[in-house]
This record gives structure tokens, sequence and C-alpha cells, in this order.
């Protein structure tokens, strides 16, 4: 398993056996997890000439992965393509990802974390609408058989909307949830394109499921 570029909450980033987890990560049943969005930097253990005892600590000898939001200098984000900005702000038609922060009977609300291939400094508030969800059966769409709070979502944003919320659709084979929590706190894979599954478990949870790269 190779090291993403640029991480989002919740994505899996390696064993605990092979990387120590250092700022913005966290630990959950021996695997180091993306506490918040950003580029993943793995930085290699100190050398020092003092031997391995019985008491010194594993991590100690392990590279570090951490990730942080902002640049370490002048204030600018450089990500991806390493290009710099100072500011990030969603258009018509960007390619966003979002997180999932509340759920409605007419819309889900999300928080779009990166545009492009750029992590936003701050987040943006967007709407993904009833009607925008899906590109056919739009009358039969629920919202809440559609999304989660906490999802991971790709999406397009459509219209700059009002001063409050971007519109995001997900009306593609390619858009939709990309990352998914389960009930019970378990990262799950997709098995089709409305069903996530929790591999401990086995349980199936309904989702618009985003077309693998």
């Amino acid at each position: 398993m190779s090291l993403p570029t640029i991480a989002l909450p919740g994505q899996l980033l390696g064993p605990t056996s092979k990387y120590a987890p250092g700022p913005g990560t966290h630990i959950h049943d021996s695997q180091i997890y993306a506490s918040i969005p950003g580029p993943v930097v793995s930085t290699s253990p100190s050398i020092t000439k003092r031997p391995i005892t019985p008491f010194s600590t594993p991590s100690a000898h392990l590279p570090t992965l951490s990730i942080t939001r902002h640049a370490p200098s002048n204030n600018s984000i450089s990500f991806g393509n390493g290009r710099a900005g100072t500011s990030i702000l969603p258009e018509v038609d960007s390619t966003v990802l979002a997180r999932v922060t509340r759920l409605g009977q007419r819309f889900a609300t999300v928080e779009i974390l990166v545009v492009g291939d750029k992590v936003c400094r701050e987040g943006f508030q967007g709407l993904i609408r009833k009607e925008d969800v899906r590109a056919t059966e739009k009358d039969r769409v629920k919202i809440p058989e559609m999304f989660r709070v906490g999802d991971v979502v790709r999406g397009v944003v459509i219209s700059l909307g009002d001063q409050a919320n971007y519109y995001i659709s997900t009306a593609k084979n390619e858009l939709g949830v990309v990352m998914a929590v389960s009930e019970l706190g378990n990262q799950m894979y997709p098995v089709s394109w409305r069903e996530f599954r929790d591999p401990k478990t086995g349980a199936v949870e309904g989702r618009k499921v985003a077309k693998p790269f």
C-alpha cells in the first residue's frame, strides 16, 4: 500500500507496524488514519548511535506520518502538481471532495475540503439537493439513503448558489460517496453502485456510490 499524496479525514494511511503516528493522524485497530485533510508527510526516524534496548519505544525507529493544513512558509499552500496559492475558491465545474455534515429530507449539507487537487485552508459549505443526487429516478431519491453524516463525497459545483452555500451535483457515475464509515465505525468498501460493505461485520449500507478510479 502506497501513501496518498493528499489525505482526507478518516482515510487509511498505513499500519502502526510500519509507521508511527504524527500530528494530524490517529490510531484505530493498529492502523493509522488521517484526522484532518492535507498533504501526507513521511519523516524518517532520526539516526542516533544509541543502541536499541528492551526499553526502547518501537515507534521511535519507524517513519512518522503527519498531516498539516498549511504549507510551512509564505502563507501559501502547495499540493498535487506543486502549484501554490494563498486562497482557493470553488468555481462552477470544479470537482470537489466534501464531507457530509448534516442531512435533511431534500438536501445534504457538506463541507468542501478539496477543490481540484488543492486542499482548502478553510472549509466551504455546500448543498447536494435531492434533484442533483443522480441523473435518473430523481423522484425516488431519499437523501438519508444516499448519504450519511461523515461520508466523503466527490462532486461537481454546478452553481455558486447563494451567499451561504455552493450547489453540488453527484449525478454522474464517477461522482458520489468515495469514503464511508459504518455505523460501528469501520471503514467500508463499495460493492455496487448503491452499497458499501463493512469488512468486519459484513453488514451492507446504502449510499450513492462513486465509480472507483
